[in-house]
């Protein structure tokens, strides 16, 4: 597994990368944040990753909480985490990687309504390292969410 190409095709993200997303799979498998993962529409053709992240680890007020990734073979992907909350609110953002008329190709949708969209710069865009910059954000979202307590 390799860092995507430079010039990936420009409007296009491409067929899901299956490779990858069993890699992440096995990955969010191993983290104790993660309760379960599922494929969409099945493990023998995923084009969805779900990981179900532990409600039991997050304050009270946040009722469920997910994260969906896509990933593509050019390297393009979306990975989308989710809080719910409680009083019927949402606490979301995203990192994606596609062709598109808002932003450079590589942008964050902020939280906390992931309206908000900004370019962003990775170090770099190998999976398994997008993933553990996805999963410290994660982490330093749990953080803050107990220290407002």
């Amino acid at each position: 597994m390799s860092d995507p190409p430079e010039d990936s095709t420009p409007h296009s993200t491409g067929p899901p990368d299956r490779q990858t997303l069993r890699l992440l799979e096995r990955h969010l498998a191993s983290d104790s944040l993660v309760a379960e993962t599922a494929f969409e529409p099945n493990a023998y053709e995923p084009r969805l990753l779900h990981g179900v992240l532990a409600a039991e680890r997050y304050p009270d007020s946040v009722t469920a909480v997910r994260l969906d990734i896509r990933w593509f073979t050019t390297g393009d992907f979306s990975i989308h985490y989710v809080e719910d909350h409680e009083d019927g609110t949402r606490w979301e953002c995203r990192w994606d990687r596609h062709p598109n008329t808002h932003n450079t190709r590589l942008h964050f949708h902020e939280p906390p309504s992931a309206t908000g969209v900004t370019d962003l710069d990775l170090p770099s865009l190998h999976p398994l390292d997008v993933y553990s910059t996805v999963l410290a954000a994660i982490e330093n979202r749990l953080e803050t969410l107990w220290s407002a307590m």
